[in-house]
């Protein structure tokens, strides 16, 4: 599967069919093809977890100087 690019790549380069094809886009490229990519990138993203927070205790601690 080719890597997804964010919504500001796309605006970066969106004019190279070269790029373009690399993320998996036809050429020319279709009506829609942006939004498909934004989407296809959000969908991705959310597959990936978020780091995990600091608990109560660690945080603290650390901030504890005395």
């Amino acid at each position: 599967m080719p890597a997804l690019p964010s919504p500001d790549e796309v605006e970066a380069a969106r004019t190279q069919r070269d790029q373009l094809a690399a993320w998996g886009v036809s050429w020319p490229p279709p009506k829609g093809w942006k939004e498909q990519l934004a989407d296809r990138w959000r969908a991705a993203r959310q597959d990936v977890a978020p780091p995990p927070q600091p608990s109560p205790a660690f945080a603290q601690e650390t901030l504890d100087f005395g």
